[in-house]
């Protein structure tokens, strides 16, 4: 792979303005009644999409660390054709989906017809929101191709003579 500008390194000043609005999407998310592993379910989501191995890498620890199945995980691809998966994880899922797809059109007013059921207002606008967020920083693992290490089943990074194909 070439070797890439790491934006958020080269520019640290904007990277550090990103978190914060992750920090402040959390905070209040949490005060809209949206808990940890629903935010991470959609991070995840959006990160298969978009084929971010960083990201998928990150939240994927941090979604089972807030509670998530690794078979939950593992199928979230499929999540319309499993029964794993609650109404507000699914309305989460369909409103993620459309914000990271805008190329494929935009969410219909059937689906968020179907989405809002399960939804508050602000639990939506806060799931937008995360969704938002995710895409940003997936693209900015992808653009600046920050790589990822191998890890063993602790989570523990092993070191790279260790690594054996």
């Amino acid at each position: 792979m070439t070797a890439r500008v790491w934006i958020d390194k080269q520019s640290p000043e904007v990277f550090s303005a990103m978190t914060r609005v992750v920090t402040v999407v959390r905070e209040q998310a949490a005060r809209a009644g949206l808990d940890r592993a629903l935010l991470e379910l959609v991070n995840v989501r959006v990160s298969q999409i978009n084929g971010c191995a960083t990201c998928l890498d990150q939240h994927w620890r941090q979604a089972v660390a807030a509670g998530l199945t690794p078979q939950r995980l593992a199928v979230l691809p499929a999540w319309r054709d499993v029964d794993l998966f609650d109404g507000r994880e699914r309305a989460a899922l369909e409103l993620a989906e459309a914000v990271t797809r805008t190329a494929d059109g935009h969410l219909d007013d059937d689906a968020y017809t179907r989405a809002r059921a399960d939804l508050t207002d602000d639990e939506t606008s806060m799931l937008v929101w995360a969704a938002i967020t995710i895409n940003s920083f997936n693209r900015i693992s992808i653009l600046s191709g920050h790589p990822i290490r191998e890890r063993d089943a602790d989570g523990r990074v092993v070191p790279r003579e260790k690594v054996t194909r």
